[in-house]
């Protein structure tokens, strides 16, 4: 059975994320929170507050031991980038885009079925 959290509009850019998520995958349950835990990339903080999220509604809404759970996907999506300006010489403006990404996990314990997504 599949379980998904979901965790949109984190003030991240989705490039510098992909990298961890990519080492995620097909990982069990434990490993992936301890990879994400040590790791000190800001991305980490994300991956893992949405694993947690996607370990809770393993246990609390498919009554799915953990111990079986494995990652089976760690998407990240572009979100919306929010533009501003900041100062430069003369009183010119320079561009600043601020990016976000949408954070997706599944797990799987490998049997058939989904169980719907929840916001982290």
């Amino acid at each position: 059975m599949d379980v998904i959290a979901n965790a949109r509009f984190q003030r991240l850019s989705a490039n510098k994320a992909r990298p961890l998520a990519r080492s995620l995958r097909g990982l069990p349950v434990a490993e992936a929170l301890a990879l994400t835990q040590f790791s000190k990339m800001k991305a980490a903080q994300y991956l893992g507050k949405t694993l947690k999220s996607a370990i809770a509604n393993a246990q609390n809404n498919a009554d799915l031991s953990v111990d079986t759970l494995r990652v089976k996907e760690a998407i990240i999506d572009e979100g919306p980038t929010q533009r501003r300006f900041w100062p430069r010489a003369r009183g010119s403006a320079g561009p600043v885009t601020k990016r976000t990404c949408h954070v997706k996990i599944v797990l799987t314990d490998g049997q058939a079925g989904a169980v719907g997504a929840a916001q982290a």
